[in-house]
This record gives structure tokens, C-alpha cells and sequence, in this order.
């Protein structure tokens, strides 16, 4: 065995959390919407939480000393009425308070910050007037604070929150292991306040080649800082915050039916298929939930077919469901009473076979099963050949393909297009 394999092999494979602490799909799989556009009758089959861009210029709009008069927000949209409409529909939501473009609006800014922190909570945490929401976050990107402004304005909201509602949790912004850059902030910005937030969040994308192209990659590939980004910031969790949970709130790929354009700054853009996109979405909640990530929100919701950089990641197309959709809604369907247990292989070589257990005892156990690229044949585990039934990851509505097993067969044939087996051992 190749020595990079073999330390690829063992990275994927060390510490796999224990059945018992995983989530169920059914609280691991999110999608990032945006207020009044997003549909949740359309969008229940394809995850459990929602994340909401919720901007908070909405709310302060010109004077952020000026609480607005809730559930109404200054430009009179009601946040009782949207996030009404997804508890109707049996979603979780977190609220991201996208605070990222006030930096200069804040008339005071650990004052107003505080008291909108804590009004909000107030209203529409668990414990309050409207009880929708269960997480806050505070900031998505902000990188255009300075990093002691951002720790200040941060700080202030989270008492606030804190103070409004207990119940409330509280989700840091996008953050890496490293240092701040213009999308994310440094983890050591958190390391000291542990008792200010109960999440710490990242954004990943697998991407191989930067400006002009921006052109992706699959998501077991060793030479982007995907998974290896998501990892460090749970190392880092590990050391000094320890008890923390970690969310990826937000993974996509681009997937555009339009042409490129002949000049312009799209000209060279190089968006991914829409089979690319389905199956990569889908082994990405797998190597996730693999490492120990307690939720993954698929960016984005809906896009409107535009051949250009984050413009094209939706699970619709003007809302109308995308072979990313389908796969999507597949494997939550199959999956959501189910948690991930271990781990039985991962290799770039010789696949990948990750075990499922169900909520419910004596269901049978259910194993992902998958290769990063190409197609060949993958090792099952001992008694796993003996399926009882097996499907392939869809591109369309009506589930997935079956899978002929033959009871003794100790491998499967597989390939990129993830499978699902229903193994014989309970």
C-alpha cells in the first residue's frame, strides 16, 4: 500500500464518533434559504433544518438604536409569518443575523448590538413570544470588521442573547483553524469565549482552481481543502473548545444549463453538471457526518440558472427540482431515522462503505457505499453481503434504482453514483 493511501486511509478512520452521540439525518441535513423566497412545502423532503439569511438591515434598517416593532421587521416584513410557515412544515430553523455589511452603521455598537441580541431572543427564541427559532448566529462572512471589533460587536450580541433567552443557542460566524481572512475569522477569536456560543461554524467548498475559473472538484479529493479544512477547525474544537458542536453551513457545487458566455467576467467560469452535483452533495453529508459534524446545510436552496460563481448551487432551478434535489430527498428519506455508526472503509482506491444504524431497534442496518471516482468493485463488510435490498443514488423523481444483490456476495459493484443497502445484520 502506497504510504499516501495509507495515512489518507487512517486520517478518514480515527476517532469515529459512537452511534449514540451522532445526530439522525433528520437533524443533520440543512439548506441555506433566504426569507421570503424560500418555499418550505417545496423544500421539506430535501432537509430538516433551515438556515435563513436573515439580514439585519431589515431590522435597524438606518438608526440600529431603533428596535423594530417585532414580529415586524422596519421594512415590514413579518418574521412570525415566514418562520411560521416552516414550523408548519416541521423544519428547524437557525437564523443567521447577518450583521456583516453594519460595520460602520452601529451607532454604538456594543450597545445596539446587545440589545438587539437580546430583543430578538426574547421574541422568537424557544422560551419566547413567537417560539420558531433554535439557534441564532451571529454574523455569516464578516470579514470586513477588524478582528477586535468583531470580537467586541460578537461579545455584545451574545450576552444579549444570552440574557434575552438561555434557551436560544448560539452559532458563531464562519470560522477556520487558521487565520482570518476577508470570508471567515480566526478560531483563536473564540478561544476564551466558551461561554458565549454552542457552535462554531464553517463554509467549505471543494474547490480545485480559483478566479477565472472557479472550477470544482469531487469531495474525497486530496489536493483541496475541503474535508482537510473541516477537519482541522474539529481539531481545533478538540483542544480548545472541547463539547462544542461543529456545523459545515455551507457546501455546494454550481451546476448551470446555460452555456458560458463569450466574453465577460463568467467567460472562463467552469460550473460543474448537475450528475456532479447530485452526487457530490450526497457523499459529502456521508464523509461529513463521518467526521463527527453534527450538521451540513447545502448552499443554496434555488438559483436562477445564471452561468456564474455561487449563482448556479441551487437544488431548484427557478424552482423546479434539480437532479441534486432528488438525490438529495433519496437518501433523507432512506436515511433520516438513521445516525452514522462507523466507518468500514474509506479509501480514494477501493471505496468507501459507511455503516448506518436506526433509531428504531431491530431495523436493519444500512450501508452507503460509494468510489470517488470511476466504478469497480467494494469490499462489504462481514454479513453485509447478505442485503436484503439495495438502490441506487437517483437523478429523478420516484427513488432510486434497485440494486440486484446476490445473498453471499461479500463485495458490490459500485461507482461514483452513491448505492444504499439494506444489510442483513440488525
Amino acid at each position: 500500500m502506497k504510504m499516501w493511501r495509507l495515512i489518507l486511509l487512517l486520517t478518514l478512520c480515527t476517532g469515529p464518533i459512537h452511534a449514540g452521540e451522532a445526530p439522525l439525518f433528520r437533524d443533520f441535513v440543512g439548506l441555506c434559504g433566504h426569507t421570503v423566497n424560500f418555499k418550505p412545502d417545496l423544500y421539506q423532503p430535501v432537509c430538516g433544518w433551515v438556515r435563513d439569511y436573515h439580514p439585519a438591515g431589515w431590522d435597524l434598517a438606518e438608526d440600529t438604536s431603533v428596535l423594530p416593532e417585532w414580529p415586524f421587521a422596519k421594512n415590514r416584513v413579518s418574521w412570525a409569518k415566514v418562520y411560521g410557515a416552516w414550523r408548519n412544515e416541521g423544519l428547524k430553523i437557525s437564523v443567521c443575523l447577518n450583521i456583516d455589511e453594519l460595520g460602520k452603521q452601529w451607532k454604538d455598537p456594543v450597545k445596539d448590538a446587545e440589545a438587539y441580541g437580546r430583543s430578538f431572543a426574547q421574541h422568537f427564541g424557544p422560551g419566547g413570544k413567537w417560539p420558531m427559532v433554535e439557534v441564532v448566529e451571529i454574523g455569516n462572512e464578516p470579514g470586513l470588521y477588524e478582528d477586535a471589533a468583531w470580537q467586541q460587536v460578537f461579545s455584545a450580541m451574545a450576552r444579549g442573547i444570552r440574557a434575552g433567552d438561555p434557551e436560544l443557542k448560539i452559532a458563531s460566524c464562519n470560522v477556520e483553524a487558521g487565520r482570518s481572512d476577508r470570508y471567515w475569522k480566526a478560531a483563536d477569536l473564540f478561544k476564551d469565549m466558551g461561554e458565549l456560543y454552542d457552535v462554531l461554524r464553517i463554509h467549505r467548498y471543494a474547490i480545485q482552481d480559483q478566479w477565472p475559473t472557479w472550477r470544482r472538484t469531487y469531495p474525497e479529493n486530496p489536493a483541496v481543502p475541503y474535508l482537510s479544512s473541516v477537519r482541522d477547525l474539529l481539531k481545533w474544537r478538540d483542544r480548545h473548545a472541547p463539547g462544542k458542536a461543529v456545523w459545515v453551513s455551507e457546501f455546494g457545487w454550481d451546476a448551470s444549463s446555460q452555456a458560458p458566455p463569450a466574453e465577460g467576467p463568467d467567460a472562463k467560469f467552469m460550473d460543474s453538471t448537475d450528475e456532479e452535483q447530485a452526487m457530490w452533495l450526497v457523499r459529502s453529508f456521508f464523509l461529513f457526518a463521518g467526521m463527527g459534524v453534527e450538521k451540513a446545510f447545502v448552499f443554496f436552496f434555488n438559483d436562477e440558472d445564471k452561468y456564474s460563481f455561487h449563482a448556479a448551487s441551487g437544488l431548484t432551478r427557478n424552482y423546479e427540482p434539480k437532479p441534486a434535489y432528488h438525490a438529495v430527498a433519496w437518501m433523507l428519506q432512506h436515511l433520516r431515522d438513521y445516525r452514522f455508526s462507523r466507518i468500514v472503509q474509506a479509501s480514494l482506491t477501493e471505496g468507501y462503505v459507511y455503516e448506518f444504524v436506526p433509531e428504531k431497534a431491530g431495523e436493519p442496518v444500512i450501508l452507503a457505499v460509494w468510489r470517488a471516482t470511476g466504478e469497480g468493485s467494494v469490499t462489504l463488510p462481514e454479513g453485509g453481503g447478505a442485503g436484503m435490498k439495495g438502490e441506487r443514488m437517483p437523478l429523478t423523481a420516484g427513488g432510486g434504482k434497485p440494486l440486484k444483490l446476490e445473498p453471499a456476495a461479500g463485495a458490490v459493484l459500485a461507482g461514483e453514483h452513491p448505492l444504499l443497502i439494506w444489510s442483513g445484520r440488525k
